[in-house]
């Protein structure tokens, strides 16, 4: 048994009370859906800006009702204090995931990922503090490395922001640690890899590539590649990142800590192209289309991949799904809600 097999079994005997924020977006309702799985108490806080109230009904029809009754939901946003105030009620353990995300969203409009990322960032951390909650692990961001050359990432080794997502999730980082050293408040930041799977929204100017991929490939449309596909990422299953968020919380440290979630892989755009065409092909949908080749995007970096060995010494993190598996896992679902 390994150590997120011993983990869900301890909270499964002795449950919690957990705060996710962002709870119905992709990764907040993930993890929605894996800690009512595990018998735990929720409560969940999202305003809507990015998550989708479908996203928490399909949670609620996976898990059933008699589960769905340990789930609280707040419509709220993490600018406002009070909000925060209120969720964080009789909770032990915080997965904060509520940000805007994507670089081409900060690019265009930085002054509200600003407010959001940060501002809110900090109003959450500081109401976590004060609640005295046992645990507070946020969504960090690979971003972070910006323009440092080396591969694969290591978290002490970053470079110079490429963008203004980019910048608000450092400064996350910058304030957990103070945080650490100033109030003896500690917290664990997840740098997320390229995370894809289940939920996740491909429509909108915003939507990650797999998904939208997925679903122009679903309807037939054409498949943009920025650049000439030789780009290549880390690109993480959301059960990885629902397991790295668990034993983060669940793993005590003496300090605020960072840490990369990934695999530790790298797949170039267009094996990605191939490989989301052949897993659609295996479920029946058959795409004909060449990719379509454009300028490079800003704020983009040329290649990433994590080195995950501090997770998996720190924490036990071991990823269970590399991103072949993951995107055949991936691809029924949006063959069935595209």
């Amino acid at each position: 048994m390994d150590r997120f097999e011993q983990r869900l079994d301890e909270i499964k005997q002795s449950p919690r009370t957990w705060l996710v924020t962002g709870v119905a977006g992709f990764i907040g309702s993930n993890l929605l859906e894996a800690l009512l799985k595990a018998n735990q108490k929720v409560v969940g806080l999202d305003n809507f800006a990015t998550g989708h109230r479908r996203n928490l009904e399909e949670v609620r029809e996976l898990v059933g009702e008699k589960k769905w009754q340990n789930f609280r939901f707040i419509e709220g946003d993490i600018r406002d204090k009070a909000a925060c105030e209120q969720a964080l009620e009789n909770v032990e353990l915080v997965l904060h995931q509520a940000a805007l995300g994507s670089v081409p969203r900060s690019l265009n409009d930085p002054i509200t990922s600003n407010e959001v990322n940060i501002s809110g960032f900090l109003n959450m951390l500081n109401a976590a503090k004060e609640a005295g909650v046992k645990a507070f692990v946020y969504a960090a961001s690979s971003s972070t490395y910006g323009d440092h050359p080396a591969l694969p990432k290591v978290e002490e080794n970053i470079g110079k922001p490429l963008s203004p997502y980019a910048v608000t999730k450092y400064v996350n980082e910058l304030y957990a640690d103070v945080f650490s050293r100033a109030y003896g408040f500690h917290s664990t930041g997840l740098r997320y890899f390229n995370v894809f799977g289940r939920r996740q929204d491909p429509d909108g100017a915003y939507a990650a590539v797999i998904p939208k991929w997925a679903a122009a490939m679903n309807r037939g449309e054409d498949v943009f590649i920025n650049g000439d596909g030789e780009t290549s990422r880390d690109f993480c299953y959301i059960d990885n990142v629902v397991q790295a968020n668990i034993l983060s919380a669940l793993t005590s440290l003496d300090n605020s800590e960072v840490f990369n979630v990934a695999v530790g892989d790298r797949t170039t755009l267009n094996q990605l192209f191939n490989a989301i065409k052949e897993a659609l092909g295996e479920q029946g949908v058959t795409y004909k289309k060449t990719p379509v080749y454009r300028d490079f995007r800003a704020g983009d970096v040329r290649h990433s991949q994590a080195d995950i060995g501090k997770a998996e010494r720190l924490l036990g993190y071991a990823p269970q799904v590399r991103i072949f598996e993951g995107i055949s896992r991936t691809m029924p679902w949006y063959i069935a809600n595209v």
